[in-house]
């Protein structure tokens, strides 16, 4: 066996190393894959871009990163996570090394595609941490995984400081680096999940690319997609858009603005474990329904005007938008995790093709609802239709939820009674 695809022997301590070092890695993951939202305001000085240039920028990498997570996710289930998460680190960092050497704007969207990559790690961390873990600790580990989102306040913290010191190339180079060293950490410090090593010594035949995506003509996967377009996807669209909307409703300078906005992604980010543990011990289902409930409750509150001088009184003030916000990205990060709960528990033998397709769309939530937010400023002139707009996904969301967990009920109980009768 060539010694590319020799893996360490698994021990008793594989799943727990297996488990913090793909968070760390899928940390740094997600400070790469959000590198442009500190670079990016660098960089559009310098070559003069309009707005839409600017949002295509910065939105290159969250698109592309999402769209290759079901790629990414297939390739896991086929050639195991521990060589997809290296190749795919190594190759973002290439890129990302690549993207201080550009110097037109069609260069820095080419090199954005590449940077895409670290963000569809998130696929091969589910799939591979996954079958480490028994279905009653799932929840929990891959809650833990996902709370590595927490990149994204890491770049902020950190990036603008390297940036003053030696110029946004530097943060790129230290940040490509930083990634390639994590890589070759991964590759040496753990296993093999036991699922591919089950796959690889039984020497089956693989899934054809038909088998791999049949689980995808299940409605109940869409219905998944939907749950983490808004759990995730709305999560990153507010942490883009808080910013401005505080600074446009309320009148908060940027830099004050700034710190709301990353202060809510924080606990955002490391709440996401907390639901995986709450998932495994209360049920992913009653996660979801809270969850679902809460967000319905908080998106209506905050549709309503703003209590500014221009304003109603009876609005919303900046203390109570920023408490019903903050307890509006608490109860997302529970859901987050509780999307995942279920992915495994469903469909233990397709983690690789449901997770991706499922992190796509949470992934090309945080790129269409900014897009969306913006238009609906623009066509209506009321920034509380954002979350008018999050109003009815939640409302769908639980509504679908709802009567699809009825009928699974019914379906249940018509089966027990057919068995009864049998007998």
């Amino acid at each position: 066996m060539p010694a590319f695809d020799q893996t360490p022997t698994s021990s008793s301590d594989a799943p727990q190393r297996a488990l913090w070092i793909s968070t760390l890695a899928f940390t740094l993951c997600f400070a790469v894959w959000t590198i442009f939202a500190i670079i990016g305001i660098r960089i559009k000085q310098e070559l003069g871009l309009n707005e839409a240039e600017f949002g295509l920028l910065v939105g290159t990498p969250v698109l592309t990163g999402s769209i290759v997570r079901i790629v990414l996710g297939i390739w896991t289930t086929r050639y195991g996570g521990r060589l997809v998460y290296t190749l795919t680190m190594l190759a973002a960092a290439v890129a990302t090394f690549l993207l201080s050497y550009a110097h037109t704007y069609t260069q820095m969207l080419i090199a954005g595609l590449g940077v895409g990559l670290a963000g569809g790690s998130f696929a091969v961390g589910v799939a591979y941490i996954s079958p480490f873990f028994p279905p009653e600790k799932q929840g929990t580990a891959l809650g833990i995984f996902g709370a590595g989102n927490v990149g994204a306040a890491v770049t902020k913290f950190a990036a603008p400081f390297v940036l003053l010191a030696w110029g946004w190339q530097a943060v790129a180079e230290i940040w490509a680096l930083v990634l390639a060293v994590m890589a070759i950490v991964f590759w040496f410090t753990t296993t093999d999940d036991p699922a591919f090593r089950a796959r690889r010594n039984g020497g089956g035949a693989s899934k054809s690319l038909l088998q791999e995506f049949a689980p995808l003509k299940n409605v109940q996967v869409w219905r998944f997609s939907l749950y983490y377009f808004f759990a995730f996807g709305g999560f990153v669209a507010l942490s883009l858009w808080l910013p401005r909307y505080l600074v446009g409703v309320y009148g908060f300078n940027l830099e004050t603005a700034g710190m709301v906005a990353a202060a809510y992604s924080i606990p955002g980010s490391i709440f996401r474990a907390f639901g995986g543990m709450l998932s495994d011990k209360k049920g992913a289902r009653s996660v979801m329904y809270t969850m679902l409930a809460v967000s319905a409750v908080t998106t209506l509150i905050l549709s309503l005007p703003a209590a500014t001088a221009a304003g109603p009184a009876f609005g919303i003030t900046p203390a109570i938008f920023i408490v019903v916000i903050f307890i509006l990205g608490f109860f997302m990060s529970l859901g987050k995790a509780a999307v995942y709960k279920h992915i495994p528990a469903y469909y233990p033998g397709a983690v690789g093709a449901v997770g991706g397709i499922v992190g796509m769309m949470g992934g090309l939530g945080g790129f269409i609802l900014p897009i969306a937010f913006g238009l609906l400023k623009d066509m209506t002139g009321l920034w509380s239709s954002c979350f008018m707009l999050l109003f009815a996904i939640v409302a769908i969301s639980l509504v679908w939820m709802h009567f699809s967990i009825r009928q699974l009920q019914r379906s249940s109980a018509s089966a027990a009674n057919t068995s009864v009768f049998a007998q």
